[in-house]
């Protein structure tokens, strides 16, 4: 299992959020928990694209390297992957 630090940020109509460990993977919801679980699974998908074109998943970094950067967001949280379950599938 893998941890990846997600930033939220709130819009007109729900949220948007993003991994700064996974560039150009984002997910919307109505809700901040519909928001994180919509960002799970868009990850996970990402993932197994990048498995199949022979990519290296990104590593999740400290949060401390982020926190400069994205300490204007709504909402901070973590999202589990399990890499065993993206690599397998």
């Amino acid at each position: 299992m893998e941890k990846y630090f997600v930033v939220m940020y709130k819009t007109k109509t729900g949220f948007s959020a993003h991994s700064p460990d996974v560039m150009g993977c984002i997910a919307t919801g109505s809700t901040v928990e519909e928001t994180k679980i919509k960002t799970k699974a868009a990850m996970e998908f990402h993932f197994d694209g990048m498995l199949e074109d022979g990519e290296e998943m990104p590593k999740p970094q400290p949060v401390a390297n982020y926190l400069n950067e994205f300490g204007n967001a709504d909402y901070f949280t973590y999202v589990e992957i399990s890499t065993n379950a993206v690599a397998t599938a």
